[in-house]
Order: C-alpha cells, then structure tokens, then sequence
C-alpha cells in the first residue's frame, strides 16, 4: 500500500458517490468562501478539492481502498 499522510485511502471511500461528495463539497465551500470574500480560505479549500479530485479521481486504484488483512 502506497504511503498517505491524510488517511484517504481508507475502505470508507471506495463507493464512487462518497468520493464525490466529498470532493465536490470542498471545492463548492471553496466557491462559498470566494463569494464571501475570504481569498485565504478560497484557496485553502480550493487546494484540498482538487487535492481529493487528484487523487480519488486520477491515480484512484481500488486496491488502495481494500481493507488491511490480518497475516497473524
């Protein structure tokens, strides 16, 4: 299993909609912040969407997603 800091790769977000959602509700949060006015928080959601979309949309493999085995 590749290394991940953010723990994204957990079995929770292998459905496509959970990853999605997740996706899509921080870059429009990031869209809320900008009309709100707040450039730093515009960018600091901005950044983590397309982080997300990166990686549950582009390099995504299902095997990443998978539960540990236990090997005792």
């Amino acid at each position: 299993m590749k290394r991940d800091p953010f723990n994204i790769r957990s079995p929770f977000f292998r459905p496509v909609g959970r990853r999605a959602f997740v996706t899509g509700a921080c870059i429009a949060w990031a869209c809320v912040e900008l009309s709100l006015g707040n450039p730093i928080w515009f960018v600091v959601f901005g950044a983590i969407g397309g982080y997300l979309g990166y990686q549950f949309f582009v390099v995504f493999d299902p095997k990443d997603y998978e539960a540990p085995k236990d090997d005792d």
